[in-house]
């Protein structure tokens, strides 16, 4: 496949997932023993080569045509269904599931880099196939045989898609407060009541049907349920009731009651659910008011089901950030290489030729800090891809918790990091473009509207923070802060023991910043008010994610020294540099936000809302 892609290095995905990862050791393992190299390579190929042809030409099309609602139905250019179309008939949606469900069964680690080419390359019509691979997830972990039967077959080869209902308008991220209602019915159905905000992919006519996966509140039969998160159930609620031989049926009480209009994604409709106002009431045997809805799991288990969906797409959401700063990165490069402006600053004849802007040094300031964050962006994440296929696969119990811990830890940083620093990429990839940056006739203004919706998506950089420090540092009396510590440690001793004299710098820098964490994280969590420990946790989270960044350039940065005395010299030579950048640019930063933690500083805290 083409080498000079401005969506995505294919260079650089071989390094991260043969030279450092090394995927092909995942063959070795019974699930995927029928894979090799080969059979890697060409799903990438296959995905590389749809993106590029159905998924990128229509991408500013569909961002200057959004969706419109006549009232009726949901208006989309037809260049989306092409698109996601030719995705299913690839077989893509099933890519990492059993033979037995028509799938390919791919690790994660290459269905993560094959999904990186289409959230590259127009990451809204993306949308649609990535919550529906994480419905048919759910289900499959969740529901019952006869719902994987009736549902999950078909949304893995497209004739369904699927999304997860959470918000509500008053609600927002607080989903204890959630009101939308199920009431059990004699044939063990329910019905649902309420409203559902910001539900993207939540109406269109793509595909056959919808599968809504919506978190409501059992009512007992005096009306009352069950206060908080403990109250919250799961429901599988399809646009179009499916017969037991899999046929459609009627259409059930769901109405979109209004599109939202956001600054990006907007080829991927974001939508205002009503369930059971009568618009659509079936009749039959469904004549009950309510949307028809069954339930997932057990009753007031909703909340633990639907994270295996929330933390399937927050990695998920740190790829598609991910792959906004890449691709507004290699556009940046591409630009800074062929726009010719100005001279060497010694260079004082107005007659002498221009340069190329790359020449100048603060142009490649800019292309170096966005190298720096969207390839240690990717490799965090086909890190937690590779963490997946061994906590999925391995026959060890031991691996396997010692994994699911470390993903507990990492998720929160997999999808804040990049949502944080890939949208400072595609600002820099506008500063490298100058004046046509911010114009309409170039891609990078759009990355950049695109990319700021993530650090709201599937849990806001707020939420994340107050995860990561409330409970993932010391869940299991900081046994996942513990395991990933030892990994880090792991990484600065082979730096240590490395020839490099900068790789053995960066691994007394790194044990450095490692004890700090470590004593600031006990600072916080012995304070004596926990609105104390948690009032800056958002500024612990940025740190510690910074420090997992170190790591995983430290871990590249060995892999690219190593390889020096073969071929392709400029681009080790490129992965050692970016790894000293993160050091000597990057992480020096995390020493003010500790010093800032370990103060136990009030200043937000105290803040009173008459004072601004």
């Amino acid at each position: 496949m083409s080498t000079a892609s401005k969506i995505l290095s294919r260079r650089d995905l071989n390094f991260l997932i043969y030279e450092w990862l090394d995927a092909t050791s995942l063959t070795a393992l019974e699930r995927y023993a029928d894979h090799t190299r080969e059979t890697f390579d060409a799903a990438l190929d296959l995905s590389e080569k749809i993106a590029e042809q159905y998924f990128a030409p229509h991408n500013k099309k569909s961002d200057a045509n959004e969706p419109t609602f006549d009232g009726e139905r949901v208006h989309l250019i037809p260049e989306i269904k092409t698109a996601v179309d030719e995705f299913a008939r690839a077989g893509l949606l099933a890519a990492q599931h059993d033979y037995a469900l028509d799938g390919m069964q791919l690790p994660t680690t290459i269905t993560n880099a094959c999904m990186a080419y289409f959230m590259g390359a127009n990451v809204a019509t993306a949308g649609y196939p990535f919550l529906t691979i994480g419905n048919a997830n759910l289900i499959l972990a969740h529901g019952t045989p006869l719902q994987i039967e009736t549902y999950v077959k078909p949304l893995l080869t497209g004739r369904f898609m699927g999304t997860m209902c959470l918000s509500e308008p008053q609600a927002g991220s607080s989903l204890s407060d959630i009101k939308t209602r199920a009431v059990l019915q004699p044939d063990g159905t329910y019905r649902l009541t309420g409203n559902k905000m910001w539900i993207s992919g939540g109406e269109h006519d793509l595909t056959e049907n919808i599968i809504h996966l919506v978190l409501a509140k059992i009512a007992d039969s005096d009306g009352k349920t069950v206060p908080g998160v403990k109250g919250i159930s799961l429901f599988i609620v399809p646009k179009k009731l499916v017969g037991a031989d899999g046929t459609l049926g009627e259409r059930n009480d769901i109405a979109l009651a209004g599109l939202n209009h956001k600054m990006g994604y907007r080829g991927t409709t974001n939508c205002l659910l009503n369930f059971g106002e009568g618009k659509f009431k079936p009749g039959g045997e469904f004549a009950k008011s309510g949307a028809v809805g069954y339930l997932v799991g057990e009753p007031h288990q909703g909340l633990r089901c639907m994270f295996t969906m929330m933390n399937e797409a927050r990695i998920g959401v740190g790829l598609g950030a991910t792959m906004l700063g890449y691709t507004g990165y290699l556009h940046a490069l591409d630009y800074a290489r062929n726009r010719p402006q100005g001279r060497h600053p010694m260079a004082k004849d107005p007659a002498s030729p221009q340069i190329p802007i790359i020449e100048h040094t603060d142009v490649r300031r800019m292309l170096l800090a966005q190298k720096c964050y969207v390839e240690g962006a990717l490799a965090l994440n086909l890190y937690c891809a590779k963490c997946i296929d061994i906590e999925k696969t391995t026959a060890d119990s031991n691996e396997r918790r010692a994994t699911t811990l470390l993903l507990d830890i990492l998720t929160p940083i997999a999808k804040s990091w990049p949502s944080q620093w890939c949208v400072e990429a595609n600002s820099l990839a506008i500063q490298v473009h100058g004046g046509y940056g911010y114009t309409r006739d170039y891609n990078v203004e759009q990355f950049y509207r695109d990319n700021r919706l993530n650090p709201i998506h599937e849990g806001t950089h707020g939420i994340q923070g107050l995860d990561l420090l409330g409970r993932k540092v010391i869940m299991q009396d900081g046994a996942a802060f513990k395991l990933l510590g030892g990994l880090m440690g792991k990484t600065a001793l082979a730096a240590a023991a490395s020839n490099n004299a900068a790789l053995i710098q960066f691994a007394e820098t790194l044990r450095d910043f490692m004890g700090r964490i470590k004593m600031v994280t006990q600072t916080l969590h012995r304070a004596d008010d926990l609105n104390k420990t948690l009032a800056n946790a958002t500024i612990y989270l940025e740190a510690f994610g910074h420090i997992v960044m170190a790591w995983i350039w430290l871990e590249q940065a060995l892999v690219a020294d190593r390889n020096m005395n073969g071929q392709e010299l400029d681009f080790y030579q490129g992965k050692l540099q970016a790894c000293k950048y993160f050091y000597a640019y990057e992480l020096p930063k995390v020493a003010a936000m500790i010093q800032l933690l370990d103060a136990l500083d009030t200043t937000t805290l105290d803040m009173q809302d008459n004072w601004f």
